[in-house]
């Protein structure tokens, strides 16, 4: 009897318990770490559907609630319209020097050897450093090019900004605004997600007479008439910071140190191209 007992003890003791314990998470890490690696490319492919579709939400050829284009088209579809290129910003050129199905511009602004420190003045996006190469999302028609939509990103109160700007064939004049990650206060700088103030941006001028980032977010509007009217976007109520960041990031990414050099030199191409036919 004394024996029975004391074999009973022994399963229920401290070693047993340990052991069992030591198996189990053993189990479950292979488990877990299984898992990973087969939900990764499905996890990869994801991420990839949910760019496409903010980039063609912010061009305004999807909408907020669909997954399905107009005429049916499927988000692979429609996106397959544009064409992916790496953009040099310091130049404005196109470049080879990344691939542009792997290239990640906001990691690449994290390594100092790929990326421009922003000085105090510089920085209005709060951005800390700027990457040297960025991407660009070009969509055509028979005529030329129809849509050009670029990333941008800035702080704004709580933290930052991330999402993509999208400009009609005149590259002047903005299709589309659109966040796809923010950390801004529901109900105040969390309207950005807003449908109504998001179709406030279609129309709107991002330069000025003499190419210079000039959109303006404000409470009371211009006259409608009026040259300021051109650049202007309803400010976001109760949210000051978020709507100071999202002037700043807009402008800067418009800018010398963003997508201008870049833009300028599409305009001269298109000019020349249409020079070219008229003769």
């Amino acid at each position: 009897m004394a024996e029975e007992t004391g074999s009973g003890s022994n399963k229920d003791g401290l070693r047993n318990t340990f052991s069992v314990a030591v198996f189990l998470c053993l189990v479950c890490s292979i488990v877990v770490s299984g898992l990973a690696v087969l939900l990764k490319p499905m996890q990869l492919l994801n991420k990839e559907l949910d760019q496409k579709k903010n980039i063609l939400r912010a061009a305004g050829l999807l909408a907020a609630d669909s997954d399905i284009g107009s005429g049916g088209r499927t988000v692979e579809e429609m996106f397959a319209d544009f064409t992916v290129r790496a953009v040099d910003l310091d130049t404005g050129e196109y470049t080879d020097a990344v691939n542009v199905d792997a290239y990640d511009p906001i990691r690449a602004a994290s390594d100092s050897a790929v990326s421009t420190d922003l000085s105090a003045e510089e920085d209005i996006a709060t951005l800390g450093r700027r990457e040297n190469v960025s991407l660009v999302f070009i969509k055509t028609n028979d005529t030329g090019i129809d849509k050009v939509v670029i990333p941008v990103r800035g702080f704004g109160l709580w933290g930052t900004l991330y999402g993509y700007l999208a400009l009609e064939s005149d590259l002047s004049t903005i299709a589309g605004l659109g966040f796809y990650q923010h950390k801004e206060t529901p109900g105040l700088g969390g309207e950005v997600d807003n449908p109504k103030w998001k179709q406030g941006w279609q129309g709107v001028q991002l330069y000025d007479d003499v190419g210079q980032p000039a959109v303006d977010l404000v409470k009371l509007r211009s006259p409608a008439n009026s040259n300021a009217a051109r650049f202007e976007v309803d400010a976001l109520s109760g949210a000051t910071f978020t709507t100071r960041g999202v002037k700043n990031l807009v402008n800067f990414w418009a800018g010398d140190l963003g997508f201008r050099p870049f833009i300028e030199k599409l305009k001269t191409q298109q000019m020349q191209a249409s020079v070219g036919e008229h003769r």
